[in-house]
């Protein structure tokens, strides 16, 4: 529910990052995405690019902090809400307690941890590029004998739409070993935050 604060970036790496956690979360956050980036089909707009960063430990570490007090003040939001005053306020006192400069501060270092762990395949916790992990979901789509026909093609087609994006490159190659140190914490709060 962050989204409601966040760039349109956010929503592509959300996507991202859905895909690499659960499959059943890559189809509805995927489905979010498409419904937050296409408004209008007759004149498609190219998000604007996510500034990727060098991540440091301690900006890992502050997300991680701030983590259960976001949630607490995000899960009461509604899907659609719009930017409130008073709840911007709170996030980014939570942001700034957590030692962010700002709220857009803590965002953008979500986002490019959220573009690394989009490419952590999740079994293996290593790091195999988003495309992979992609893959990996729609063979395991293919394979589910309990997946409804009808959720085995909208699945499929909701992977098919996330392969097509652009995949981000990793500009900092060292976030990705920063990322994997910290693999399981960041996966279980920013796959909460998927939900």
């Amino acid at each position: 529910m962050r989204e409601f604060v966040r760039p349109v970036a956010a929503a592509l790496s959300v996507a991202c990052l859905a895909a690499s956690l659960t499959i059943a979360a890559t189809g509805s956050a995927l489905a979010q995405a498409k419904q937050q980036m296409a408004p209008s089909q007759a004149a498609p707009q190219q998000p604007p690019a996510l500034k990727q960063i060098a991540l440091t430990e301690k900006q890992i570490e502050g997300v991680i902090a701030a983590a259960k007090d976001m949630d607490a003040i995000t899960e009461k939001l509604s899907e659609n809400a719009k930017p409130d005053p008073k709840v911007t306020a709170q996030l980014e006192a939570v942001a700034k307690k957590n030692g962010f400069a700002s709220y857009d501060d803590y965002n953008t270092v979500v986002d490019n941890i959220s573009i690394v762990l989009g490419g952590f395949d999740p079994a293996t916790k290593k790091y195999v590029g988003t495309e992979a992990v992609i893959k990996a979901q729609m063979a395991q789509v293919q394979a589910d004998k309990k997946m409804s026909a009808k959720d085995k093609k909208d699945a499929l087609a909701d992977l098919s739409q996330a392969l097509k994006a652009p995949e981000p490159q990793i500009e900092n190659k060292g976030n990705i070993d920063l990322v994997g140190k910290y693999y399981d914490k960041l996966a279980a709060i920013l796959g909460d935050d998927q939900q």
